[in-house]
């Protein structure tokens, strides 16, 4: 469903590239994490394949396939219509993603009033069902909310109720559990399997930590330093991790005493 192909990503300011030479696909209905520590170029593939990144900015190399339809190379105007309608994205901080000063259910409905024709109720009835979806509590109360007024769980189920209320057919989640205490990330996790099996939605589920993706991912890919260095199940990875680096990321994972695994 998507390909991405011998990706590279360099921005003129930098100089080693952020991506480098990664190829990865994403299978109908599969979620697929992608694992590594600050600046090793998670965050970037996402960003490529959402086309986020400031062109000008940067050199891209490579392709990235949806359904056999190119993203990397396309124009601006149909990447718009691409992304609003078959792609959708989760960031980390939701406070910070949506707007302070507009409603929450219009934040909700806003990719509707772009890419449908959807008259205002039934953009508004959409929305709720989205909110539902995401098991809002009391979605015509959250509906008028502001995002101040809602808890950090709250409004991350907002930001997911945002990103499929058209139904997309992809879901790029960057670490939306890392700023959730436990219980809440363990509550979006359950949610981002039910979605999944209930809607189809493909995910890419971007994160440092292997023990979440454990969780939620079926296959996992390892990057470092912009190139992947691993890729497999996820339980594979996970009890029998070939690289070091990956080794490395298992063994930094607390155990419940509170400790960290030895190196």
């Amino acid at each position: 469903m998507l390909e991405i192909r011998d990706l590279h990503v360099k921005f003129h300011n930098r100089d080693r590239k952020a991506v480098a030479g990664i190829s990865l696909t994403i299978g109908e209905g599969e979620i697929v994490g992608l694992v590594g520590e600050s600046g090793s170029g998670k965050t970037v593939t996402a960003m490529s394949v959402a086309g986020l990144l400031p062109r000008r900015q940067c050199e891209l190399r490579g392709d990235i396939l949806l359904d056999g339809e190119d993203l990397l190379h396309a124009e601006r105007s149909a990447l718009r219509q691409l992304h609003g309608k078959r792609i959708g994205v989760v960031f980390q901080q939701p406070m910070s993603a949506m707007d302070p000063l507009m409603r929450v259910g219009k934040q909700v409905e806003e990719v509707l009033t772009i890419h449908t024709d959807l008259d205002a109720a039934a953009r508004r009835e959409k929305a709720l069902q989205a909110m539902q979806a995401v098991e809002l509590r009391d979605p015509e109360t959250v509906y008028g909310k502001y995002p101040h007024e809602l808890s950090g769980g709250m409004l991350q189920r907002a930001m997911i109720a945002a990103a499929i209320v058209i139904e997309p057919r992809l879901l790029l989640l960057d670490e939306p559990t890392t700023a959730l205490d436990v219980t809440i990330q363990a509550q979006i996790l359950e949610l981002l399997k039910k979605l999944n099996r209930e809607k189809g939605i493909s995910m890419l589920f971007i994160s440092h930590n292997l023990k979440v993706v454990r969780k939620l991912c079926s296959r996992v890919a390892v990057m470092q330093k912009g190139e992947l260095v691993e890729t497999g199940d996820t339980d594979e990875v996970f009890f029998h991790p070939r690289h070091p680096y990956t080794q490395r990321l298992i063994d930094a994972i607390p155990r419940r005493d509170g400790k960290r695994r030895p190196a």
